[in-house]
């Protein structure tokens, strides 16, 4: 299981990091564990699954 920071799925997604954090507070994007900072960490197959949905459903 690859975790990914929210800088990390920031750059994967094409948005802003504050964009990620949304997400995850939204429940839109789960959230698996917390780095040392207390910032999420997300499953690297979840953010690609998302990615896919948002594509289809019309973009970021």
């Amino acid at each position: 299981m690859a975790l990914m920071t929210v800088d990390e799925v920031a750059e994967y997604l094409g948005v802003q990091g504050i964009r990620v954090e949304r997400l995850a507070r939204e429940n839109l994007l789960v959230t698996t564990d917390k780095d040392e900072q207390g910032k999420p960490l997300f499953k690297k197959e979840d953010v690609e699954r998302y990615k896919i949905l948002a594509e289809r459903l019309g973009g970021l």
